[in-house]
């Protein structure tokens, strides 16, 4: 922000000096928007989703940039990955299903992002299916 406000000002002077005093204001507003630009982005950026995946449950939990929370408890066993690619893109959605329901996930993520995140949940929901192991010693 420092560097957009000076450059901002040096232009401004050079203007003023050129007697167009009008364009420092809209140079002021362009600072001004910047900033609210990147409150907006820093704000977003604070929510975020969890999912949690255990043989008796998938928890999928997000919070808002306000600090909303809003929670699901699904059946693992119920509970089926759907994906919707795109051949240029990669993978643009990724949904939660379950008993009629459509919960969307991992938005926030790239689309490579997105790929590692589905193939980890998919083993996940595969590991809770198969249920609890036990080792013998």
């Amino acid at each position: 922000m420092a560097q957009v406000g000076g450059f901002s000002f040096i232009c401004g002077m050079f203007f003023f000096w050129l007697g167009a005093w009008p364009v420092i204001g809209f140079l002021g507003l362009d600072v001004v928007l910047v900033y609210w630009a990147f409150r907006a982005n820093y704000r977003a950026a604070a929510a975020f989703e969890q999912v949690t995946v255990t043989p008796s449950e998938l928890r999928l939990r997000r919070v808002s940039h306000r600090g909303e929370v809003a929670e699901w408890t699904l059946n693992p066993l119920w509970t089926k990955l759907d994906r919707e690619t795109n051949e240029e893109f990669g993978l643009l959605k990724l949904f939660l299903v379950s008993r009629g329901r459509k919960f969307s996930v991992a938005g926030f993520l790239s689309p490579g992002e997105r790929e590692s995140f589905a193939s980890a949940l998919s083993a996940a929901l595969g590991e809770a299916r198969r249920g609890p192991t036990r080792t013998l010693v």
